[in-house]
């Protein structure tokens, strides 16, 4: 494909396919099609060759992965002869337009060795544009590349004309360099330099188009670069190196410091801390243990792992998100489709412009020069590449960026929803809060010391394997490091747990359990007891040697982004809403320590996604983050969904933006990248649309040199690409590269 038109007849042309519903996108030179089970393929294949273009079906992920990765500008044909021409036109074409321009350098034959330089220009060099044309005649269409043929075909023939059968070829003719154009005898100009000069400033827009592509969609090779080649499986109790390919579910591999982790899959043996920044932005390595799950591509930082693999090949996380990636710059936006059916028309209408405004200058008795300079300037000026770049470029580059940062867009469309949003719904559990049990405060009756009550509570808590033990555990450990094994553990059912630690009776659990042994807590620490549940906190007593020592306060924690995130939003003029299950007392704890004001608490999973349609019904367009099965529904129902990558698929699956990161800030980053690459395609959509409108009265009415005109429709193509890749830039409000 040569431009935005011949995607649009591509794509009408499958459409009309019974079952088939099809999307073809020109820069990445993709069709993404929806068939009917047992759909044969060849049929659609046979179809695209049938418009007179070519096609191939994808190569398996992996495939095209390794093929992605190996390729470089040398190794693409097309960019490679785009390079040769661009060069071999820039050689030639300087020295005909310096001719042309600089009446001073116009010595007596220069008119016959501007034709020696121009014609390998205008024949080979623009050979892809006249064969395209020829290719689009044949099928009874036309696209830009037939402007292109014709305006510098048109200026070729009529300055061969004006050469071999006029005066321009008399010794001694010059040719001044004017803005205007007056009545003159025709057949005593040339115009060499104008076919020479557009066909070079087309090849170069051409050229640094297709460059632009590639670069676009780095991110995309970039992210299924990541992946180890190799691994050392355990193959009964033998390691042995295969092509990480060849690893299937069940298997066992090594993973050492410093390695990749091959695929997904969970710790059999070993600890170590796993460095995931490069997949999920993180900074600070995750520690892991038996039992933990890991991601592949993620860089073990720490100790010897012996992984067993969950998922291989393309159902890895890696995989799926370069999918995710892929799929999103396959789609179309609603502005795209609009670019798409006005170029598909377009083209025919500036033929019948270019006729009309030929016939009238003939008509009116101006010299054919005159009516051929105007023709010419209209077909030039026209030729809307700026147009068929102003989406996909955008799309392209904003989408690449957004999977550097974390931030997976499903598809185009999620963009003009987030530019309409104006409320954003939060789950509490994991989105808001780390979704962890953590211990938050230790208060001890008078005269117990802290560090004794976490002793002798952690060693006793980190012998069971309830969520809230293993948080007081932990408290302590990284409070005291080290906890001393306890003896006769026992388990209370729906009370606690006792035991004893160094000789010392130790029983920590709920009031109720201290009771039982006699033991009651001071007026105090009763209070703060009391307190502290009715913020929705949970507290655990301690007791030991027949008297209550203290309580702990454990607690699911805000992340550490989740007020600055809040901000932001409000900051994007978004309302922020906590949505969650729990009572309305810690529901509003939560939301007064992030800022936010709307609360709706006591909801049951089931019942969120009615949450969302009442916003609706109240004229609010919503946007929902969360990252729990029970997510899924209101993210799916939400104008736009955003899930949080540490959640699970079924929400991601459910989504429209996939948040790599656990921080709430990338939903945030995810809104602000979105807004800007509709703003950026908006802007690029405006200037092909200005720019054609603008200059086509102009060029028509003559008053448009045919060679400016090609530089100017050069640079406003430029001008698109240089838009688009300014999104590269941009920057998360997380500070990340």
């Amino acid at each position: 494909m040569t431009c935005a038109s011949c995607a649009n007849r591509i794509e009408r042309r499958l459409n009309k396919l019974d079952g088939v519903s099809a999307t073809v996108n020109y820069a990445t030179e993709k069709a993404k099609v929806t068939v009917p089970a047992g759909y044969d393929p060849a049929l659609l294949i046979s179809e695209v060759e049938k418009t007179g273009y070519t096609a191939a079906l994808p190569k398996p992920q992996q495939a095209e992965a390794a093929s992605t990765a190996e390729a470089d500008d040398a190794d693409d044909p097309e960019l490679t002869s785009l390079r040769h021409r661009l060069i071999g036109s820039i050689v030639l074409t300087v020295p005909v337009i310096a001719m042309a321009m600089i009446p001073a350098l116009q010595f007596t034959y220069w008119q016959w060795a501007s034709l020696a330089l121009a014609a390998p220009v205008i024949v080979w060099a623009a050979w892809p544009f006249h064969k395209a044309a020829w290719t689009n005649l044949r099928h009874g269409t036309a696209t830009m590349d037939t402007l292109i043929s014709m305006g510098t075909s048109a200026a070729f023939l009529w300055s061969l004309y004006a050469l071999f059968l006029g005066t321009a070829g008399v010794p001694g003719m010059t040719h001044a360099f004017e803005f205007t154009i007056a009545p003159s005898d025709g057949a005593a100009n040339i115009y060499l330099e104008v076919g020479a000069g557009v066909t070079m400033f087309i090849l170069a827009g051409r050229y640094f188009e297709k460059r632009s592509k590639r670069q676009a969609g780095a991110a995309l090779r970039a992210l299924l670069e990541l992946g180890a080649k190799e691994v050392a499986v355990l193959r009964d109790g033998i390691e042995a190196k295969i092509p990480t390919s060849e690893l299937a579910v069940g298997d066992e591999f090594v993973v050492r410091p410093g390695e990749k982790i091959a695929t997904d899959g969970t710790v059999v043996s070993g600890t170590s801390a796993v460095d995931a920044s490069m997949l999920t932005g993180e900074s600070v390595p995750v520690e892991v243990a038996g039992g933990d799950t890991v991601t592949g591509a993620t860089v073990n930082a720490g100790g010897r792992l012996v992984v067993r693999a969950t998922r291989v090949g393309s159902d890895t996380q890696l995989v799926q998100m370069a999918k995710l990636v892929e799929d999103a710059q396959t789609g179309k936006a609603e502005v795209q489709r609009l670019a798409d059916r006005i170029s598909g028309v377009f083209v025919p209408i500036v033929i019948v412009i270019t006729v009309v405004a030929l016939g009238a200058w003939l008509g009116a008795g101006f010299p054919v020069a005159a009516a051929i300079t105007a023709a010419v300037s209209v077909l030039v000026i026209a030729c809307p590449c700026a147009l068929g770049l102003a989406t996909p470029t955008a799309l392209l580059v904003g989408t690449g960026r957004g999977a550097q940062m974390g931030v997976l867009i499903k598809g185009p469309e999620v963009l003009e929803s987030t530019r309409k949003v104006d409320t954003v719904v939060l789950d509490k559990t994991g989105t808001v809060t780390s979704g962890k049990m953590t211990l938050t405060d230790v208060i001890t009756e008078p005269g117990i010391d802290r560090a004794e009550l976490l002793r002798y509570a952690g060693a006793i808590e980190n012998a069971s394997e309830h969520p809230i033990a293993q948080a007081i555990a932990q408290g302590a450990t990284d409070e005291i490091s080290t906890l001393p094994t306890p003896e006769g553990f026992a388990n209370v059912e729906g009370k606690g747990v006792q035991g004893i630690v160094d000789g010392t009776s130790v029983v920590v659990g709920r009031e109720t359990l201290l009771a039982d042994w006699s033991q009651q807590l001071s007026p105090e620490v009763a209070e703060a007891k009391a307190t502290a549940e009715g913020e929705g906190k949970t507290v655990v007593a301690v007791g030991w040697d027949g008297k209550a020592r203290g309580i702990l306060v454990v607690a699911d924690t805000v992340k550490p982004a989740s007020a600055q995130a809040i901000a932001e939003l409000t900051q994007l003029g978004l309302t922020p809403v906590l949505l969650t299950g729990d009572n309305d007392a810690v529901a509003r704890q939560i939301a007064a320590e992030v800022g936010i004001d709307d609360v709706i608490a006591e909801v049951l999973p089931k019942d969120k996604v009615d949450v969302v349609a009442r916003l609706h019904d109240e004229g609010k367009v919503v946007a929902m983050v969360g990252d729990g099965v029970n997510d899924a529904p209101a993210l799916a129902q939400a104008d736009l969904g955003l899930a949080m990558g540490t959640g699970t698929d079924v929400a991601i699956e459910a989504s429209d933006i996939t948040l790599v990161r656990g921080d709430l800030r990338a939903a945030v980053d995810a809104i602000r990248l979105s807004r800007k690459n509709l703003s950026t395609i908006k802007t690029n959509l405006f200037w092909a649309f200005a720019y054609n409108v603008a200059a086509i009265p102009v060029a028509a009415l003559g008053m448009l040199n045919p060679m400016l005109a090609g530089a100017a429709m050069a640079f406003s193509s430029a001008f698109v690409v240089g838009n688009s890749l300014r999104l590269r830039s941009f920057r998360s409000v997380t500070k990340q590269p």
